[in-house]
């Protein structure tokens, strides 16, 4: 018997929401709460928090297969129950960290136990039907922009009772969300879908290599890797390049940065419902991923700080994009298997995590250092809209390459 579709997406909109929110809270007291642990400077804490995103991210990309495999054996609902109150534990451990390692345990724990994406995906991929799979994946994004606008605003003024506060609150959250859960959340993956564990498939190669059984399936995973990549070029430089280039102060900063999560909502969340139908999901890849690399490029020739914002627009519209890759990506796999797809997904995305930042915060460095080459501080902008148009080559060779196939 399938779950009530409606009532299962407005839990795990909802889920992802405050996943979102709860990582949005600590941004803004992450870095004092660092270096009161440390004893130093900001600059040296800057560096601990590095580690610690390393330290998240490795755990994930070796754990994200591992969890996206036990929820094809057990149920997406209890494994998402599981890393929900993972992230809870993590909360709570950085809450009342008394040394800096504790914050390292945390985020090992969320590492482990935060693949709340992973199985939210595959339950996604259970309760979509092929018309409305990437809509629904776009409230992945709709989530993330809405949670990055709540976040970092409620964490800003909780900060004001303490800098440890935030992080009680987003423990709240996750562990009130969990019981919620318990609750009220139905199973999506039936037991004639479910299939046994497997070690040689629950690691970033071993599900990689047995996902090479539907050839477009890792092409397109490599289009998607070149999207996660491209798009540290704003997560990882956003703050440093207009702080170089403009001298935003941290108020425009922040109103930048909430501008991107409400427009990231409403095409996620909104347009997508309306433009994916009309286009379908391989031109809504491929204009998407045109515009998104076009939004890129004038990021960095931008030479006015309106210019930013206006350009936020094609940005923002590429967004489109994602969900039809990743419904695609859905579809080519079937229901015993979706877990083991989004694990080898979340895997690969993290990994991105450990890439992306370097390559774009040391572009950056390179080209604003003194005595650089060329003074260009809008280089790893140039660099993810060149990754952008390979995505959209890598994805257009598959499926067309697909199409060939079927057709002789």
């Amino acid at each position: 018997m399938k779950p009530p579709r409606k009532a299962a997406m407005s839990f795990i909109f909802i889920t992802l929401l405050i996943d979102v929110t709860g990582l949005g809270l600590i941004i803004p007291v992450l870095p004092k709460l660092i270096e009161q642990l440390t004893g130093g400077t900001i600059s040296q804490a800057s560096q601990w928090g590095g580690w610690l995103t390393f330290a998240y991210a490795i755990m994930q990309f070796v754990c994200a297969p591992i969890i996206g495999n036990l929820s094809d054996k057990y149920g997406r609902r209890p494994v998402l129950l599981f890393s929900l109150m993972g992230f809870g534990i993590d909360y709570l451990f950085l809450a009342f960290a008394p040394t800096i390692w504790w914050l390292f345990l945390g985020r090992i724990i969320a590492g482990i136990t935060g693949a709340s994406f992973t199985t939210a995906s595959a339950y996604i991929a259970d309760v979509s039907t092929p018309e409305n799979r990437a809509q629904n994946f776009g409230l992945l994004g709709a989530a993330f922009g809405l949670g990055f606008i709540i976040g970092p605003s409620m964490g800003g003024l909780l900060a004001h009772y303490g800098i440890r506060v935030p992080f009680f609150v987003a423990a709240g959250f996750s562990l009130l969300n969990a019981a919620y859960g318990y609750f009220v959340l139905p199973e999506s993956l039936s037991k004639e879908n479910r299939r046994g564990f497997d070690w040689k498939r629950a690691n970033p190669l071993g599900s990689l290599l047995h996902l090479k059984k539907y050839p477009s399936v890792i092409g397109l995973i490599w289009s998607m890797v070149l999207v996660y990549i491209a798009a540290h070029a704003l997560q990882s430089t956003w703050t440093f390049i207009n702080l170089e280039r403009f001298n935003w102060s941290e108020q425009m900063l922040g109103l930048s940065l909430g501008v991107v999560g409400i427009m990231t909502m409403i095409v996620q969340g909104g347009l997508i419902r309306y433009i994916n139908p009309k286009l379908g999901n391989e031109k809504s890849v491929y204009i998407g991923l045109a515009i998104y690399s076009i939004g890129m490029l004038a990021f960095a020739f931008a030479d006015k700080s309106w210019m930013m914002f206006v350009f936020m627009v094609p940005y923002c519209l590429g967004g489109i994009a994602g969900p039809a890759l990743q419904a695609i990506l859905a579809g080519h796999v079937p229901p015993t298997e979706q877990g083991e797809l989004q694990g080898a997904l979340t895997s690969m995305i993290s990994a991105t995590s450990i890439v992306g930042p370097l390559v774009m915060t040391n572009l950056f460095a390179y080209f604003t250092k003194p005595g650089a080459p060329v003074h260009f501080s809008g280089a790893p902008f140039l660099l993810g809209s060149i990754l952008l148009m390979g995505s959209a080559i890598v994805a257009y060779s598959v499926l067309r390459k697909e199409k060939v196939v079927a057709v002789s």
